[in-house]
């Protein structure tokens, strides 16, 4: 899972003299222009407290800043192509759809087709190649990860973007995922509040870090105990990139089958043939990690109505707690 939008937030030193917000930004946003900190301003992505202020506000002592920051575009082009979408839900504003695992969002390096910007840029009426820029192909407001599947949410026009964003910069968007771990949690329920950052022995991870992190909080809740894994609702307060593969890493219990983060060998059980091949034969029904983007809830941007829409547990997910009940069950009946 992974937002669109940068997120910051200060507490300003006792000792400030007072001066223009915009300049204060400036000042203390490393590698950020000033154009990128006054749409943020415009937009009303820049908040003292909870009250969203102009560029001429003047900064004072122990002021709490926090200010969210469009990710800036890759400058490269994208060519609709006519892949078949799972639209949960649309209407003029936004669009809802169901990514299945394995497919990638928004192209990137080494993913410049097939991904579900593409499929959009078809859907959306263009034919002809555009850039990442180009707002009629739908506006992403956040992502999953490739091997994740589940809900997305799309905005169709800028005024619907905004208002979307400011839902996930306040944390008012409901995104609960479902998740198989490793090893069988102690508590039912819990809430994981820790900071994560890159990894600096591997660029491609995430972990959690003491200082120079942002702020991640993940609420879960056991769903079902199968001995060896255990299925839990996860929901997310905050979207940070790998967010719950991390967490739940962090706590020790990695997701099933997640290469990047340990979840791919046994973690939990013996390491006897009969169980390691049976493991094995797990891991080719879930060939990914265990994760799934199960619910979405965002308030409308222009009916202002709560609109919640859930997709059903894909099939690998299914099948794999199928299959670890089955086998809790047999060596139950053994004994």
């Amino acid at each position: 899972m992974d937002e669109l939008f940068e997120h910051y937030r200060f507490k300003v030193d006792k000792g400030q003299e007072l001066v223009r917000i915009d300049k204060w930004l400036c000042a203390h946003l490393e590698h950020t222009s000033r154009n990128r900190v006054q749409q943020a301003l415009d937009a009303q992505y820049v908040r003292v407290g909870e009250t969203p202020v102009k560029s001429n506000y003047r900064v004072k002592p122990e002021d709490e800043i926090s200010i969210m920051l469009p990710y800036e575009r890759h400058e490269f082009e994208i060519t609709p192509e006519n892949i078949p979408l799972d639209i949960r839900y649309e209407d003029d504003d936004v669009m809802v759809v169901y990514k299945p695992a394995g497919m990638v969002v928004h192209p990137g390096c080494g993913n410049f087709s097939g991904t579900l910007v593409n499929a959009l840029a078809w859907y959306m009426g263009l034919r002809e190649s555009v850039t990442a820029e180009d707002n009629r192909m739908g506006m992403l407001v956040h992502r999953i990860d490739k091997d994740t599947s589940g809900t997305l949410l799309i905005a169709k026009n800028l005024r619907a973007q905004n208002f979307l964003a400011k839902q996930f910069f306040e944390h008012s968007v409901d995104r609960v995922y479902v998740a198989i771990v490793w090893g069988d949690l102690e508590n039912d329920e819990g809430t994981i509040d820790a900071p994560i950052g890159r990894d600096p022995a591997d660029r491609l991870r995430y972990k959690v870090v003491e200082e120079g992190g942002k702020r991640a909080v993940t609420h879960y809740k056991v769903i079902k105990r199968l001995g060896y894994v255990t299925v839990v609702e996860c929901r997310l307060e905050t979207g940070r990139t790998h967010q719950i593969r991390v967490h739940m890493n962090h706590i020790g219990h990695p997701l099933f089958n997640d290469e990047r983060y340990g979840g791919d060998r046994i973690l939990k059980g013996t390491l006897y043939s009969k169980y390691k091949q049976f493991i094995e034969n797990c891991f080719e029904i879930l060939p990914r990690q265990g994760l799934h983007a199960r619910t979405i809830g965002f308030i409308h941007p222009t009916t202002r109505e709560h609109i919640v829409i859930e997709g059903e547990m894909p099939q690998d997910m299914e099948k794999l707690i199928e299959k670890f009940d089955n086998f809790v069950a047999s060596r139950q009946i053994n004994r």
